[in-house]
């Protein structure tokens, strides 16, 4: 089988070589990298064309949810690239582990699940496999139904959140639809500052957690009609 990694990124071009060569390094399956870059960002823009991975530069500026958008757009870019049927949606902090695709790809072909999180080994929630940081997705489950409370075709993330809790909704509404599966041994390492004190924080940290609790509120609103609407 094979896979699209797409890969929001915001103002950290020192990222983009290591990540591409990580990624390099350890999927063995076909495989496409997309990342999806803001205007006027010009040196993450050029260190991410120096990788020789494909670059999109979007039409909108960072505001709030940015992230969410740039993973939208960049799924659908990667449509129009390989149409390969897993997109990855990834991010420019993490290590990919050999084995990672394969170990995944054994979890997506025996459950046929729409959603598949992988082992960030830092979250403690991904760490006992009840939740997923950056996982696959599977195309024609996000095509048929959405990702989010409001099952829009094509639409992986809510993009009303600020930055936080959108993988919190796209693995509930999996989990609710029978669609969730976690790849325990698919090993894709987030060095995030919160949990990993060896990373320092930037701006681009600062923005994603400034309005962590009103995404939390947000999401918990969203949930609360979800559940209403399946009863």
């Amino acid at each position: 089988m094979m896979l699209d990694i797409v890969v929001p990124v915001l103002n950290r071009p020192q990222n983009a070589q290591p990540l591409v060569d990580s990624i390099r390094a350890h999927t063995t399956v076909p495989h496409t990298i997309v990342f999806v870059c803001s205007p006027a960002d010009d040196d993450e823009i050029k260190a991410c064309v120096a990788t020789g991975a494909n670059v999109s530069v979007v039409n909108w500026t960072p505001g709030p949810g940015d992230g969410a958008s740039k993973w939208n757009h960049g799924y659908r870019i990667s449509d129009e690239l390989s149409n390969y049927p897993l997109v990855m949606l990834a991010a420019d902090d993490l290590e990919f582990t050999p084995g990672w695709d394969v170990e995944a790809l054994k979890v997506a072909d025996r459950t046929g699940a729409g959603v598949i999180g992988t082992q960030d080994t830092m979250n403690p929630l991904v760490k006992h496999g009840r939740h997923s940081t950056h996982s696959l997705v599977r195309r024609s489950y996000i095509d048929s139904h959405g990702g989010t409370f409001d099952e829009i075709p094509g639409v992986v993330y809510h993009t009303g959140y600020d930055h936080q809790a959108v993988d919190n909704e796209l693995i509930q509404v999996a989990r609710d639809r029978g669609e969730w599966a976690f790849a325990n041994n698919s090993v894709v390492i987030h060095h995030h500052p919160i949990y990993d004190k060896t990373v320092k924080t930037d701006s681009t940290y600062e923005k994603a957690l400034a309005e962590g609790s009103a995404d939390i509120r947000l999401f918990k609103e969203r949930l609360k009609k979800w559940s209403a609407s399946r009863r």
